[in-house]
């Protein structure tokens, strides 16, 4: 994260929209706590934020339903995050445009996963809207609410650099392990259906 902030502070508001076409929450929250810190305008950082985001959905939503041939050797190793985007577009339709913006790992699958289920491209663009607006508003305003507690942590982090490598691996394991496990319950779920 403390590349990201120098990043923002030498770029600005054109690293918040290159990142946020991306999806990415950590730029939202730099930027939200940047300008806790006077360096950058709340607003008009999370106004881009949104924008951004939103064009970058929908971005990935026209590439799905247009030019599904070009992007699918892409996806080939990722079969088990496409049916795991699948299965959460299938059980929540319209939510699952919110709740894919704040699932690290498939926020990219889920409007192609739509795009190909041939979901209706004005749907997914009104409902985009709200949930970019949504994503950027809960992100940011918490970030910037909690700057002090941020700043505060990277102070600590600066002090034990070791820490943070032992945080990653262990969020990246907790989010692989949740992942398999609603995975495998679908699974035995399936089969005992059957």
């Amino acid at each position: 994260m403390e590349d990201t902030l120098t990043s923002l502070t030498t770029w600005g508001y054109l690293a918040v929209a290159f990142f946020s076409f991306g999806g990415s929450l950590v730029v939202v929250a730099a930027a939200a706590v940047l300008s806790y810190m006077g360096k950058m305008d709340l607003y008009v950082a999370l106004s881009i934020a949104a924008l951004f985001n939103f064009l970058g959905d929908n971005f990935l939503f026209y590439l799905g339903k247009y030019h599904k041939e070009d992007i699918k050797p892409y996806f080939k190793k990722h079969k088990q995050k496409i049916a795991l985007s699948t299965l959460i577009m299938r059980k929540y339709g319209v939510s699952a445009i919110f709740i894919q913006k704040f699932l690290y790992g498939i926020k990219t699958l889920i409007p192609i996963s739509m795009s190909l289920a041939k979901y209706d491209f004005k749907k997914f663009v009104f409902y985009n809207i709200f949930a970019s607006i949504v994503f950027v508003g809960v992100i940011g305003m918490s970030s910037y609410y909690a700057s002090e507690s941020i700043i505060a942590l990277f102070d600590n982090f600066k002090d034990r650099p070791w820490i943070v490598p032992i945080l990653l691996f262990s969020f990246i394991g907790g989010a692989f392990f949740i992942m398999n496990t609603i995975l495998n319950r679908r699974k035995k779920k399936k089969l005992k259906n059957q």
